[in-house]
Formats: structure tokens, C-alpha cells, sequence
């Protein structure tokens, strides 16, 4: 009788080593959590607000990308049935929308041939890092603490990261400069840096405007490349918004990366890269330049073939029905957000203001938009914590350490108020302090039940 060969078995040492990566589990434990304990108010998604969507919109929004096709494109029938249904262009087919709300709400002209639309920005991250990485020697700076998704493309795509100091301010500019430096004594070669210039996820810092301007200054000088990711911009307390770093771009220095999924929604799963950065062939010094965005698409032609078509048409006709602009498309939810961080911020000041003699204290930041506070606590916010937290308390949130990709921030939680309400919100400002009150008394009792290990 024949043996029979033994069941394949695969190790962990058999696969990329990113699949063990905790940068590509933390989201994971997160919803596993949040699954474990529906009744717990969670401040750990970052989901944008869902209380204005209508599934009758997206027909709607077809429609409306139909008549654009039609109307203002002039395609016959059986090229807009094609459109919807067939595979569709690799860069995507909505690119001159995207072109046209940039100019409207941010005063960028943009070629939209250097526009790439992509599935969700998560994929325009691992198409660039995938691009700009040839070797071990490349390494790409980032603003720590950084957002666990692009922690995340970079291990996918085997790009190294190297952390760069953030402020209240930002990016510290002079830590970076210092970096660029250390990293080419090393032999490597710093290709660009990661930047969230307002609002950060999950810092919720803003840069200033002379800051923008020094760092484009600082990248042109040391002739690294600057990738701007900047989906929280439209989410301000003020009346004015700050130029994005690619408005003010005057040498192609910057790569811009786009999302819909803040603004219109994330079930769309659509994104973009501007890329207008032209690369020439060594080989053929005569040859015209061809658009970076040009080689991204045929990293994506590899991946993705093209952004859903469907998706893109949704977008599009959202987009069409308020007028190319995401500033109005979003002024209901921008309302909502600055109420829902208005009342983060005064629940934190109820609270934990009149709590004398904390150790080391409980502090957090004020940031003037988007979706995120990052508050410090006098204990160890883990994982263990967390669930200690939801389980005992009734209250989610994530531990910073998460953004640092475990290498800092211990004692820090980010707080995302994006989809509670005022009540919500109050409610689970008391019940995290009944968490560090908990702890406080447990300081002096090593080992009980959520105390440090």
C-alpha cells in the first residue's frame, strides 16, 4: 500500500515576515474587541460619521456620472454601458473630477494625467513605497507617531521606515534634517518623508504655515521627495484651511495622496495619487520624461488592473452634484465633527481637571480639527489595558503605542470622537475616568486585576 505524503504544514518562517508584523494586527485586535463588547462606547474607530448616508444616494449618484458621460463627454450608449461594466483604464477614468475639485477647493491645477485613481489610498501607499524602495539602501522618513496603515504598507512592501520627531507643531524639522544626515552616513538614501500636515492621525497635529514652507524648503535642499497624506484638511474648527503642501509645490517635489473615504464614504474604497514628477530613462537621455504616476499605474496594472468602475462612478457623481467640491460636500459632517471635538475636549476638562495629586497627572492636546485627541495617562495603556477597559468599564480606545510601531508612546490613548454622539461622548469621558481612578487606587497594589504586570 502506498504511503501517503504528509499534509503540507507551513511556518511562519516559511512566509513574509509581514504577515507576523504587529503593525498588521493592531486593527484587528481592535474590532475583535469591539466585537466582544458591543455595549462599550468606543473611541477606537476612526471611521467617518455615518448619520447622513442613504442608500437611495448611490443610485442617485449613478445617475448622475451617467448624464456626465453622456452629456458633457458625449459617449454613445454602448461606450457608457462599457464604462460601468467592463474592465476600466488603469489610472481611472474619474481623474479629471478629481482634477477639477482640487482647483475649486484648494486652488491646485493639477495635469489630471499625472492623477492615478487607486483602491482606496491604502493602495496608492504600497504602489508609491513599492516604487520609490529599489534596494536596502532606501528608507523613507515619516512623522512619528505615524498612521498604522502606512506603518503597515511599508512592511508590505518592504520599505524601511525611520522615525522622525512630531510636535503639537508637526514635523520637527530639525530632527528631520538631522535624519537625512545620520541615514546617508549610514550609507542609505533617504527617498522622502511621510507627512500628515493637518490634523494627523493619530496625533491630530497641524503644521503652520511657515513650517510648510521650510519643510518644502528643507526637501528641496537635501532633494528628498515629500508625500503628503491629507484626507482631514476639509475637517477645520476655523472658517479658513491652510494651503495643502502640494498648493504649494513649486517644483514637483511633492506626492499627494487623496481619499474619499473621510469625505464621501468609505465603503467606496476609492483613492488617488497625484504624481507629476517626471523620471527619466538613464539609457536614453534624448527620450522624453515620462510621469511617475505613468509608473505607478503599471505597478497597479499588476494588483489591482483598475479601480472598481462602479466605485468611481458613485465618487464621480458625487462629486458632479456639489459642484467639484468636498469643502460643501462635507459642510454637514464638518459641523459635526467640531461639535463632537467641542465636547471631547470639555468632557476631558469635567473630568480630569478636578483630579488632584494624579501621578505624573492626566493631560491631552486641543487639536483645531479632524477626528483625533491623544490623552496621557499615569498607567501603562496596552492591550491588557484596553480590555481591562472594556470589559470592566465599558470604554474603547486605542493605545498609542500602536502608532509608534511599539516602540513609544505607552501611556497614551488616541480618542476618536468621529462617530459618537455629544452624550455618548460625556459618557465615556466618565467611564475612562472611572478606569484611571481604578488604577490610581491600584498603584499600590501590584498584581490585582488590571493593575501593572
Amino acid at each position: 500500500m502506498a504511503v501517503q505524503p504528509a499534509p503540507i504544514r507551513l511556518s511562519l518562517t516559511d512566509l513574509h515576515e509581514s504577515v507576523d508584523d504587529p503593525a498588521l494586527t493592531s486593527m484587528t485586535l481592535l474590532n475583535e474587541l469591539a466585537g466582544r463588547y458591543p455595549e462599550a462606547i468606543s473611541f477606537s474607530a476612526g471611521r467617518p460619521f455615518e448619520g447622513f448616508y442613504d442608500v437611495d444616494d448611490l443610485s442617485r449618484h449613478l445617475t448622475t456620472f451617467r448624464g456626465y458621460l453622456e452629456d458633457e463627454i458625449g459617449l454613445p450608449m454602448e461606450q457608457v454601458r462599457r464604462t460601468f461594466f467592463q474592465y476600466g483604464r488603469t489610472k481611472g477614468f474619474i481623474h479629471e473630477l478629481i482634477a477639477r475639485q482640487l482647483e475649486v477647493d484648494e486652488g491646485l491645477t493639477v495635469d489630471p494625467e499625472s492623477i492615478v485613481v487607486t483602491t482606496g489610498c491604502q493602495e496608492a501607499m504600497v504602489l508609491l513605497l513599492r516604487a520609490l524602495v529599489r534596494d536596502e539602501r532606501d528608507v523613507i522618513l515619516a512623522a512619528t507617531p505615524n498612521y498604522v496603515g502606512f506603518i503597515g504598507a511599508a512592511r508590505v512592501a518592504g520599505a524601511p521606515l525611520r522615525s522622525v520627531r512630531e510636535d503639537e507643531g508637526g514635523i520637527d524639522l530639525e530632527d528631520l534634517e538631522r535624519q537625512i544626515a545620520a541615514a546617508r552616513r549610514e550609507g542609505l538614501r533617504p527617498r522622502a518623508c511621510y507627512v500628515v500636515p493637518d490634523f494627523a492621525n493619530p496625533s491630530g497635529a497641524t503644521m503652520a504655515l511657515a513650517d510648510r514652507i521650510a519643510l518644502l524648503e528643507l526637501a528641496r535642499r537635501e532633494q528628498v521627495l515629500v508625500i503628503e497624506d491629507n484626507p482631514y484638511s476639509v475637517f477645520c474648527t476655523g472658517d479658513s484651511r491652510l494651503p495643502m503642501l502640494k498648493a504649494l509645490d513649486e517644483h514637483r517635489q511633492v506626492i499627494h495622496l487623496g481619499s474619499f473615504a473621510k469625505s464621501a464614504f468609505a465603503g467606496a474604497r476609492v483613492g488617488y495619487v497625484i504624481a507629476d514628477q517626471p523620471v527619466t530613462s538613464d539609457g536614453a537621455s534624448s527620450a522624453a520624461p515620462v510621469l511617475l504616476a505613468d509608473h505607478l499605474a503599471k505597478l497597479k496594472s499588476m494588483v489591482t488592473l483598475n479601480t472598481s468602475t462602479v466605485a468611481q462612478a458613485v465618487i464621480g457623481g458625487y462629486l458632479i452634484e456639489n459642484g467639484c467640491s468636498l469643502t460643501r460636500a462635507t459642510a454637514r459632517e464638518a459641523e459635526v465633527y467640531r461639535r463632537n471635538l467641542a465636547a471631547t475636549l470639555d468632557s476631558l476638562n469635567s473630568v480630569f481637571a478636578p483630579m488632584p495629586g494624579m501621578p505624573h497627572g492626566v493631560s491631552w492636546n486641543a487639536p483645531t480639527g479632524g477626528m483625533f485627541v491623544v490623552i496621557t495617562l499615569p498607567f501603562p495603556a496596552d492591550d491588557d489595558m484596553l480590555e481591562y477597559s472594556a470589559s470592566k468599564f465599558g470604554v474603547l480606545w486605542t493605545p498609542m503605542y500602536h502608532f509608534y510601531a511599539g516602540t513609544s508612546g505607552f501611556h497614551q490613548a488616541r480618542l476618536s470622537f468621529s462617530v459618537l454622539t455629544p452624550e455618548q461622548i460625556t459618557l465615556g469621558v466618565e467611564r475612562l475616568g472611572k478606569l484611571v481612578q481604578d488604577q490610581r487606587g491600584k498603584r499600590l497594589t501590584p498584581g490585582a486585576p488590571g493593575s501593572p504586570r
